[in-house]
C-alpha cells in the first residue's frame, strides 16, 4: 500500500518557530488538524510547539482527539445547526454566523449547564463564512441575550474562497469594528482573530497589527509556507509529509493509444503527444488517493496521467524496476487527500529532514 511519512518533530520545530515569530507582534496561534482528520499526535506536536488551542471542523475529529487525552481548548471551525448538541459537548469554542445555529447551542448548553464560548465572524471580502459589517452590531445585540453564550472573539478569514489577500486595510477593517463593538455594548473580546496561513506577508510587513491578536495556522505549520503564493517561510520544514508508492509495473511502451479515443473514466476525451516508444511506469495510486496535480516528484519524475487506481510515469532514463519506491513532495490538497484516504498508510518517522533556506 501507499504510505505517508510523517515526521512529528518537524511538525513539533515549525510550530515552535512559528509562535515565538507570531509572539513577537502578541499574536497567539490556534493549530488547525482538519487537513491530518485530527491526528492525535500531529496535535500533540502543534501542542509541544507552543499553539494554544486546537482547532479543527469536524466535531468528530475533536471526538478523536479527546478521546486520546488532549486537554487543550478545542475550537470548531465549522457549525453546523444539525450537531449543536455534540458541539456544546465536545468544543470549549466555536465560530459562528447564524442566530438560528446559536440559539440551538445555547439551548443545549443549558441543557448541560455550560456556558459556550463563540466567535463571531465577520465578512471583509473572501466570501466564505462570515456577517457583514453592517449586520454585525444586532447580531450581537441578539447573541448577548443568549444566558448560555459567551461571545469572546471576533474572527475573519482570507485567502480560503475568494483568494483575497489580508492586508493592512482589511486587517485595520477588523480591528475597527473590534473597538466599536467593545464601545457599544461594554464587551470585552478576549479573541480576535485574523486568519490563518495567508497571513504572514502582512504580519511580516506590517508595523501595527491593531488588535489581531490570534490566527488559525494549518498549512505554515504542516508543509512550512504561507498561502498567499505558497512561498517558503524561512527556516521551517518543508518535507513533513512525504508520499510514498510502489511501482508495480515497468515496461516499454507506444506514448500514443492504438484505436479511435473517446471519453476516459472520467469524461474526458484525452489528446496525446507522439514520442515514439518510450519507459512508462505504473504506481500503485490513483485519483481515489490523490490528484496528480497536487504531487511533486522528488525525483523529478514527469507524471503522464492517472486512472483511479494507477499513476503513470514517464520513467526515461531512471531505470525503475518493479518493487522500486517512489517518492512525492505534497501540496495543501495532497496532503488532505491522502491523510484522507483509507488506503494510504500514516507512518510516523523523522527522516529524510529538509529545511528552507
Amino acid at each position: 500500500m501507499p504510505r505517508v511519512e510523517i515526521s512529528l518533530s518537524q511538525i513539533r520545530e515549525n510550530t515552535k518557530k512559528l509562535s515565538e515569530l507570531y509572539m513577537q507582534k502578541g499574536i497567539s496561534l490556534m493549530g488547525v488538524t482538519k487537513a491530518v482528520l485530527g491526528e492525535p499526535s500531529i496535535a500533540k506536536a502543534m501542542i509541544q510547539g507552543g499553539v494554544k488551542f486546537i482547532a479543527d471542523s469536524r466535531i468528530e475529529n475533536i471526538q478523536k482527539m479527546k478521546s486520546a487525552g488532549i486537554l487543550n481548548q478545542f475550537v470548531l471551525l465549522r457549525t453546523p445547526l444539525s450537531q449543536a448538541e455534540s458541539i456544546v459537548k465536545n468544543a470549549d469554542i466555536s465560530l459562528n454566523t447564524e442566530i438560528e445555529t446559536l440559539k440551538n447551542l445555547s439551548y443545549h448548553a443549558k441543557d448541560q449547564n455550560k456556558i459556550h464560548q463563540v466567535i463571531i465572524m465577520v465578512e471583509l471580502g473572501d466570501l466564505r463564512e462570515g456577517i457583514l459589517p453592517y449586520d454585525l452590531p444586532q447580531f450581537i445585540r441578539e447573541t448577548l441575550s443568549m444566558p448560555h453564550i459567551k461571545i469572546i472573539g471576533i474572527g475573519c478569514n482570507f485567502a480560503c474562497y475568494g483568494g483575497i489577500k489580508p492586508d493592512d486595510k482589511n486587517m485595520r477593517e477588523l480591528s475597527e469594528l473590534v473597538d466599536l463593538l467593545e464601545k457599544e455594548f461594554h464587551i470585552d473580546l478576549e479573541i480576535i482573530s485574523g486568519g490563518n496561513s495567508a497571513n504572514f506577508e502582512w504580519f511580516k510587513s506590517s508595523q501595527d497589527v491593531g488588535r489581531v491578536n490570534n490566527l488559525c495556522l494549518g498549512e505554515s505549520i504542516l508543509l512550512g509556507c504561507e498561502t498567499v503564493g505558497r512561498k517558503v517561510i524561512p527556516g521551517l520544514y518543508t518535507g513533513a509529509f512525504q508520499l510514498i508508492a510502489e511501482v508495480i509495473e515497468s515496461k516499454r511502451k507506444a506514448s500514443v493509444p492504438l484505436g479511435e479515443i473517446c471519453q476516459d473514466a472520467f469524461g474526458n476525451v484525452p489528446s496525446f503527444l507522439d514520442r515514439g516508444d518510450h519507459q512508462r511506469v505504473i504506481i500503485a495510486l490513483g485519483r481515489q488517493d490523490v490528484q496528480v496535480s497536487n504531487l511533486k516528484s522528488n525525483n523529478n519524475l514527469k507524471i503522464i496521467g492517472s486512472s483511479s487506481d494507477h499513476i503513470i510515469l514517464d520513467g526515461e532514463n531512471h531505470n525503475l524496476e518493479v518493487g522500486d519506491e517512489i517518492r512525492f513532495s505534497l501540496d495543501y490538497g495532497g496532503l488532505l487527500a491522502t491523510m484522507t484516504s483509507p488506503f494510504v498508510i500514516k507512518q510516523f518517522t523523522d527522516s529524510n529532514a529538509h529545511v528552507a533556506a
